[in-house]
């Protein structure tokens, strides 16, 4: 059996997850041996519904599973309610956002680097079709050159959970995933519930529209002889968060990491000057990420 924990599972994902280890005979291998949350309400309804022990602390796992999953609400708790785990080198899924600073971001990922510890998650959005076919497009010149591109999707800016870090990692990850993922600067737009973001890469400028209490999501490529994209559905019923599952399960049998370790935290750095710009109203370099 794969024994696997669930740290923060106050997150839909976990929910999902579960349901996944229930339903699909794929997964029969996989045993659930705890959740854990700081919101005991959450703990204790998941608990019910899929009759899974809850952990006494965060750390009760340690030496007792092959794999763990992150999905805390709260981008700031993942580094810390992973980093007992790390040393015990096992495959992880890390939520979004990876962590609420670079600093964070880059000590976790030396620590899971020294340990060989391999990552998957993020963005659920990035495994949608729509996404992973404009990124395709992109590496391929499909109709030429990527002139330019556009990315839609929700941001919430006042929350308990990290305010613009608790959300904007779903759009801008879906925009590094297609377009690349080390832009070289951003500048961002407030206008009211509305924040337009200018990604400025060496061959082309990307724009992204964040929309506070909207949850319409788009994609659009520009190439030489054309647009293709357009909007896609991130519900219950998409396709998205099985295939998330499947990534940390691939890892859970042995396969390699789809993502650097620069590369999957690259979201942060983004979202970091993001924040930057909307505070300065000026364009902000995205910095370099040293591990």
């Amino acid at each position: 059996m794969k024994k696997i924990a669930i740290l923060g599972c106050e997150n839909s994902h976990a929910d999902q997850f579960l349901n996944f280890i229930r339903s699909d005979e794929k997964y029969t291998d996989i045993e659930v041996v705890g959740i854990f949350s700081e919101e005991k309400e959450a703990e204790i309804k998941l608990s019910e519904k899929h009759n899974v022990p809850i952990l006494p602390s965060v750390d009760a796992a340690v030496g007792k599973i092959d794999g763990l999953i992150v999905t805390a609400r709260d981008g700031k708790n993942h580094f810390p309610y992973a980093k007992s785990y790390i040393s015990e080198n096992f495959p992880m899924f890390i939520d979004k956002p990876i962590t609420s600073s670079e600093k964070d971001a880059v000590e976790f990922m030396r620590l899971c680097r020294n340990a060989k510890v391999r990552l998957t998650g993020g963005s659920s959005c990035v495994h949608t079709e729509t996404v992973q076919n404009l990124k395709q497009s992109v590496l391929n010149k499909v109709d030429g050159e990527t002139i330019g591109g556009s990315v839609r999707g929700p941001v919430s800016m006042h929350n308990n959970y990290g305010d613009f870090w608790f959300y904007a990692q779903h759009v801008t990850e879906i925009l590094c995933e297609i377009f690349g993922r080390f832009p070289v600067s951003v500048h961002a737009f407030v206008n009211g519930k509305k924040k337009t973001v200018v990604f400025r890469y060496e061959q082309y400028d990307i724009t992204a529209l964040f929309v506070e209490d909207n949850y319409v999501y788009s994609a659009e490529r520009m190439s030489e002889k054309g647009i293709e994209g357009g909007t896609f559905p991130v519900n219950g019923s998409s396709t998205c968060f099985k295939s998330e599952f499947d990534e940390f399960y691939g890892l859970l049998c042995g396969a390699a990491p789809r993502l650097s370790e620069e590369e999957f935290i690259a979201p942060v750095f983004v979202m970091s000057a993001i924040e930057r710009s909307m505070n300065s109203g000026k364009e902000e370099i995205v910095n370099t990420i040293n591990i």
